[in-house]
């Protein structure tokens, strides 16, 4: 394994290869290439920083520099002056509007400074296509502590009291939803993660997705365990490319090191995962009618109960959680519920994505 003294994330969420960033990858390896430092300085494209207004944006680590604004014809001078001779290029520099002044390190930027991140812990810092990045920030190891050490019900308990409700907009008690389709005596259920994000403008699940993809995977295989699944279904919007990329490429993956699939991990625990298209109906993202789209059907609502969880996908008990809710339960489960319930409001715990969408900005 390369032992690179220097690592160069890119933003590749949506926006930012909008605006070129892939070029400004491409562009950095070829000057890197030039000077001979590809075997010292590593350039990964990530997620979504999250300060889409600012981007395409360039971290550079370990000194964590933060450039903002960056365009391809900048790329020489960073290599040059940052790579080479250790000066940040002043000009690329976040500047505080309050004080004018640049600001190089983005743990000093106001929009940084009060988030805590949970949903979004790994985007901007791993590589969304490269299982290995993600079990190096602990990937995985809450879905293993579940299968080696924890019975479904103990599972459910910890997610009961972590207080975490739905972030779809229902905010229906994310464990009590588990608990209900566990309980629902039937061979053959499902998990199904929404990931139709149908509000105008809207980019919170996209961004999980794209930055992020292990953590809804982890995440829909603890919930298939708890609840007796062996499949999982992943409802998406066709207008996600991106997302949908990146979802293939990280259940290729998981399936390739065995993290699902059949006997996983030896436990016998046998899951299997698979997308399914929307064809942007906004009215899908409602649990019963994005499951009449899934099977085929026209894809409108119909009244409850009978709840998915007693009768969902094919008639079978089915658990329906949106990707922000499914991409807490893995650092519920690694850091506890005593620890989530310590964040939020009385009534709901953890933390919540916002659109600040006047500024086209993402906060945590």
């Amino acid at each position: 394994m390369t032992d690179y003294k220097m690592h160069l994330l890119i933003c590749g969420g949506t926006g930012c290869k909008a605006s070129e960033s892939d070029e400004i990858k491409n562009k950095l390896n070829e000057f890197l290439e030039e000077f001979e430092l590809q075997d010292e300085v590593q350039v990964v494209l990530t997620g979504c920083f999250g300060f889409c207004e600012k981007g395409p944006i360039v971290k550079v680590l370990p000194d964590n520099t933060f450039y903002t604004q960056v365009k391809p014809s900048d790329v020489e001078e960073i290599v040059k002056e940052h790579v080479i001779k250790g000066r940040p290029v002043q000009r690329l520099l976040y500047t505080d509007p309050t004080t004018d002044k640049h600001i190089s390190d983005s743990k000093g930027m106001d929009f940084y400074k009060k988030q805590i991140r949970i949903a979004l812990k790994n985007c901007g810092f791993i590589d969304p296509e490269n299982v290995d990045e993600y079990i190096a920030r602990n990937g995985y190891e809450a879905m293993g502590k579940c299968l080696t050490e924890l019975t479904p019900d103990e599972v459910i308990k910890e997610i009961k009291d972590s207080g975490l409700r739905g972030r779809g907009g229902g905010g229906f008690p994310t464990g009590l939803k588990w608990e209900i389709t566990k309980n629902v005596e039937n061979k053959q259920k499902y998990v199904v993660c929404n990931a139709d994000e149908g509000d105008p403008g809207a980019f919170m699940d996209r961004s999980i997705l794209e930055g992020d993809p292990h953590s809804v995977i982890e995440a829909m295989a603890i919930c298939a365990y708890c609840i007796g699944a062996d499949t999982g279904l992943v409802y998406i919007r066709a207008e996600y490319p991106l997302a949908i990329q990146r979802l293939k490429i990280a259940i290729k993956q998981a399936e390739e090191y065995g993290l699902i699939g059949d006997d996983i991990l030896g436990t016998g625990f046998n899951f299997k995962l698979e997308l399914r298209y929307g064809a942007g109906a906004f009215v899908c993202g409602e649990e019963t009618a994005l499951i009449h789209s899934m099977e085929g059907l026209r894809g409108e609502p119909t009244f409850k109960p009978p709840f998915p969880s007693v009768s969902g996908y094919l008639g079978k008990p089915t658990n329906v959680n949106n990707v922000e809710t499914f991409a807490n339960i893995p650092v519920i489960i690694n850091k506890g519920a005593a620890w989530f319930n310590k964040i939020g409001t009385e009534k709901s715990k953890g933390t919540k994505v916002l659109l600040w969408q006047e500024k086209s900005t993402m906060l945590v």
